[in-house]
């Protein structure tokens, strides 16, 4: 990989050896389906989806690297259909002349549109191409059909404290890429503060670390003191007055809270975390789940106004941001509280992963079947609704949705749909 001394912290650390790849042990750690592949040089067309600095791209390369290939990176943001066709007739030259297979790594791929996409079809299923795409978003609802259907989905989870530990270590050691040409001193209190500033996000605590040692003079015996201040200072996030267990404890109870219709203590708890310097956002993640898990359809409106107060805090900041999700506290813990939706989930989930895939041929499509099934029931020729069948045949008599008897929920038992 070509390194150049101005790149910053994290490109320059890149790995480029499965060996020294960090986190993602669901999917490279010892035995897996990612790592077989790779090794044995059998891996087929894939798509790399997570939040960032994850090691979508770095994972790409090393595969690459691993196979002894061709490989061409390409980002969608700033390629299109004539870069691509590119690189297809290139790949041709390459697998026709020398035997040699052509890696496409695209990067941002849920940039591209249909005619882009479509471009690198035939390639893929002839194999003259093996696409490697990677991506912040859900490709099932990012990407074409087309693409998503020829490659196998590898999700990518935000590394775990550990990770970016291990992460700060070796560029903190590596005397070529990274900075151990510099004599720094760091505390344990300055490491954890990177590794919270980073949010699982590698990228950003390597490049914040570089600032920090950068940025920060020398002692007269040459030694670069980073301190948590300055950690804080260069991740731009205040310094979290909490240790790791407290922080976690505190959370829990603010969910214990909301569940148990405590305003007093939900707002208490909610706050501590925010005035100790977590993000706010996590705060408001936490109510819009509760608002669904806890209060669900006892009372719907619950969902509408913690997704609201999430939005009020992401263009209002602090300090005004506190006033409307405050709001949104009150109304969740006040509000009738129902488990149906998730317990509804779960039943449906455990169903499903059983496999139960003989759709009742009524409802099937028939736009191209010569064998169509006419026996479908339009409820709006009915007054809205008419019993029918919508399971398949051997699950038809499972409930998993069960009204509770709290708040707006309870009528639901008098509708006919739900009987």
């Amino acid at each position: 990989m070509n390194r150049t001394s101005n790149a910053p912290l994290a490109e320059r650390m890149r790995c480029e050896e499965l060996k020294d790849f960090i986190g993602q042990e669901h999917l490279v750690g010892e035995g897996c389906l990612l790592r077989r592949a790779i090794i044995a040089d059998r891996l087929g067309s894939c798509i790399f989806y997570g939040p960032p600095g994850t090691g979508k791209t770095t994972l790409a390369h090393i595969i690459a690297n691993a196979t002894k290939s061709n490989y061409v990176y390409l980002n969608a943001v700033s390629s299109g259909v004539a870069e691509a066709k590119d690189v297809i007739e290139k790949a041709k030259k390459e697998l026709a002349f020398y035997g040699r297979k052509t890696y496409l790594l695209l990067d941002e791929c849920h940039r591209w549109n249909k005619a882009q996409s479509d471009c690198v079809l035939g390639a893929m299923e002839k194999g003259e191409i093996i696409f490697i795409g990677s991506t912040t978003e859900n490709p099932y609802v990012s990407m074409t059909r087309a693409i998503v259907s020829r490659c196998r989905i590898f999700s990518f989870r935000p590394l775990t404290s550990d990770n970016i530990k291990q992460g700060i270590a070796r560029a903190l050691r590596d005397k070529t890429n990274g900075l151990g040409n510099y004599d720094v001193v760091i505390d344990d209190d300055a490491i954890n503060q990177f590794v919270y500033a980073s949010n699982g996000d590698m990228r950003v605590a390597l490049n914040s670390l570089e600032l920090a040692v950068l940025s920060t003079p020398s002692d007269k015996d040459g030694k670069i003191t980073v301190t948590k201040d300055i950690a804080a200072q260069s991740t731009q996030k205040p310094v979290i007055s909490l240790d790791e267990s407290a922080y976690y404890d505190i959370i829990s109870a603010f969910c214990k809270s909301l569940r148990g219709s405590d305003p007093d203590a939900a707002i208490y708890y909610a706050m501590r975390l925010i005035t100790a310097g977590a993000d706010p956002m996590l705060v408001c993640r936490r109510l819009i789940v509760h608002s669904a898990e806890d209060v669900g359809l006892a009372d719907p409106m619950a969902l509408n106004i913690a997704v609201n107060a999430t939005l009020a805090m992401e263009r209002l900041g602090l300090p005004e941001g506190r006033i409307p999700l405050t709001e949104a506290i009150i109304y969740v813990c006040k509000a009738p509280k129902s488990n149906s939706v998730v317990n509804a989930l779960y039943s449906a989930v455990a169903k499903a992963e059983e496999g139960h895939d003989e759709v009742p041929t009524y409802l099937r499509d028939n736009h191209y079947r010569s064998d169509k099934d006419t026996s479908y029931k339009y409820p709006h020729d009915y007054g809205g609704y008419v019993e029918q069948q919508y399971l398949p045949d051997d699950i038809k008599n499972e409930k998993f949705y069960i009204p509770g008897e709290n708040g707006e929920e309870k009528n639901y038992k008098n509708l006919w749909r739900i009987t």
